[in-house]
């Protein structure tokens, strides 16, 4: 049972951490998985393997990239949004080991893809309020603080999965609020 509870911290935090950036956080699990850190699900065990390491490698870079580049970062939310559904299913679907298979499911569509889904599209709407008030040039610092927060809240999902739980819930919290002034009603 400790494990099941352990896998499911994992792939929350894995999960969150893709609605900032897509590929980063299944790097890192791919890495971690590899290494023998986390184990992975028997089904999912091809992402630990050297070409995919490689190929996430490779994607992880030229999406960091891309979300340096204005206008193109704005068109890349409208497409990373449901990526990141797709990827923080597959990431938490990928770490949940020894558990029944449409509880696996459900959990990885519920809570991996829609966390994933929820902190991509607030971040989106983030970039466009960026985009629409600064023309833009605020955009280079948010992708910044994205991929950092994605960085750290995936190796914390690895290292230390309660504290990534945490920082997830006040991420939430964050996103909530930030949704709320973003999409406040003028009177």
């Amino acid at each position: 049972m400790q494990e099941i509870v352990w896998s499911v911290c994992i792939g929350i935090g894995l999960a969150a951490s893709v609605g900032f950036r897509v590929f980063l956080p299944l790097l890192i699990a791919s890495i971690a998985g590899y290494l023998g850190i986390i184990p992975l699900n028997a089904d999912w065990e091809w992402v630990s393997n050297g070409t995919t390491i490689i190929v996430l490698t490779i994607a992880t870079i030229a999406e960091i990239a891309a979300y340096y580049i204005p206008w193109f970062d704005n068109l890349l939310d409208s497409i990373a949004i449901p990526l990141a559904g797709i990827a923080g299913t597959a990431v938490m679907v990928s770490i949940m080991a020894d558990m029944d298979p449409v509880m696996t499911w459900a959990l990885a569509i519920i809570a991996g893809g829609g966390t994933a889904a929820t902190i991509k599209s607030t971040m989106g709407a983030s970039r466009l309020t960026s985009s629409a008030t600064t023309g833009g040039i605020a955009n280079p610092i948010v992708s910044t603080v994205e991929t950092g927060t994605a960085t750290v809240v995936s190796i914390l999902a690895i290292v230390a999965p309660i504290l990534a739980i945490i920082i997830v819930i006040a991420l939430f919290l964050g996103i909530r609020k930030l949704y709320k002034k973003l999409f406040k009603k003028k009177i």
